[in-house]
């Protein structure tokens, strides 16, 4: 082989910056391109919103005391599942037992006295009617009746509200729920006004999550309301694990101006407790159903400056571009609006080595490069 003095030259440069001439970046013209491809699909799909919320307890609740007193026994353990109407603490009684026996000892001695009173009536009523007692005397022993019994329930509201201070004594889970941390430990002196309580109860079944929503997409979530129960899920933060299933309850009364969000709120039954108050989580809202829609996996949209295309394989297999329009994204599947038909085929991996008429032809997945952020700033 002969060389010119400008090709001597190129290869003595060449050596010189120790590089060598850059590959060719156009599509390659010695065979088909392998791809990944799949067929639009057709069904029924949900058209679903998502938005980000927080988990909160269904309750919560600070066990505190309404009494003060010596903490005499803790009976819950930190983290324990509790019932409606358990014990968690128990309080040193005998002081308000105290006032209980006082307030009924006080009643008994008024019931006698009223007895008393009554039997003075009874004998002196008849001397009236014979001129034998006066009448201020039968007057005074009916005012002293009448008095007594004012005195007398006056005494059985005193019981009552001894009895209750006595009931204070011991405290009771409000609902069921999870005991957090114990704040106080036994033998401290508790008293109402304390800055802590005992423990923190929280409400796990159900559980609420409340998120928001553009207020957009408000007037599609009234609909849907307004036709029945609103299903919602809730996957974790990142939207891959399904957590939970349950109902949307409640649309807030007013939109943030700043953000242009209206929070909602949804229940969930938490059997397996995957849902924990306080945790970020995405929700997903089911508003309505669309029949016979097309459908194709995420993977094969593209982007340039017109917006959303994909590469539509023909029957000759030579690829053209095709503008679409997309109604939703949800879970690696994406809603088609317009410019596909159903059983056409799509690529969805390998689109960067693609131009419009370029035959390809189908390969394993592991065999085609998966650069799918490379190819939108390429193509024309």
């Amino acid at each position: 082989m002969i060389l010119s003095g400008a090709g001597l030259a190129a290869i003595g440069s060449a050596a010189y910056l120790g590089t060598r001439p850059a590959p060719s970046r156009g599509p390659s013209t010695s065979g088909p391109v392998p791809v990944v491809t799949a067929r639009v699909a057709q069904g029924d799909v949900p058209l679903i919103l998502t938005g980000i919320g927080t988990v909160q307890a269904f309750n919560e609740a600070v066990i505190r005391s309404q009494v003060t007193g010596i903490l005499e026994s803790v009976d819950f353990t930190e983290g324990q599942s509790v019932r409606r109407g358990d014990v968690l603490a128990r309080i040193d009684p005998r002081l308000y037992q105290a006032r209980v026996d006082q307030a009924q000892a006080q009643l008994a001695r008024d019931q006698a006295l009223l007895a008393n009173q009554e039997t003075n009536l009874h004998r002196d009523e008849p001397l009236l009617q014979r001129g034998f007692a006066t009448d201020e005397r039968v007057t005074g022993e009916r005012a002293g009746i009448a008095q007594t019994q004012g005195t007398l329930a006056a005494d059985q509201a005193a019981i009552a509200e001894a009895r209750t201070q006595l009931d204070f004594a011991t405290l009771r889970a409000p609902f069921d729920g999870v005991t957090g941390l114990r704040l106080v430990d036994q033998g401290n002196v508790i008293r109402p006004t304390d800055p802590t309580g005992i423990v923190t109860l929280t409400q796990v079944q159900p559980i609420s999550v409340v998120f928001t929503l553009p207020a957009a997409d408000i007037p599609q979530v009234q609909e849907a309301l307004g036709r029945g129960p609103v299903p919602t899920t809730v996957d974790d933060q990142s939207g891959t694990h399904r957590l939970d299933t349950g109902t949307l309850i409640l649309v807030n009364n007013r939109a943030d101006a700043k953000s242009g969000t209206v929070q909602l709120k949804a229940t969930f039954p938490n059997v397996q407790r995957r849902l924990w108050p306080g945790t970020f989580v995405t929700v997903r809202v089911t508003t309505s159903t669309v029949r016979d829609a097309l459908t194709v996996p995420t993977d094969a949209l593209q982007q340039n400056d017109q917006g959303s295309f994909v590469f539509v394989v023909g029957a000759d297999r030579r690829v053209s571009m095709r503008p679409v329009r997309i109604a939703q994204r949800v879970r690696g599947t994406a809603l088609i609006a317009s410019g596909l038909s159903a059983g056409e085929t799509v690529v969805v991996q390998g689109q960067y080595r693609l131009t419009p008429g370029t035959e390809v032809v189908d390969a394993p997945a592991a065999e085609v490069p998966d650069t799918t952020t490379a190819s939108a700033g390429m193509l024309p």
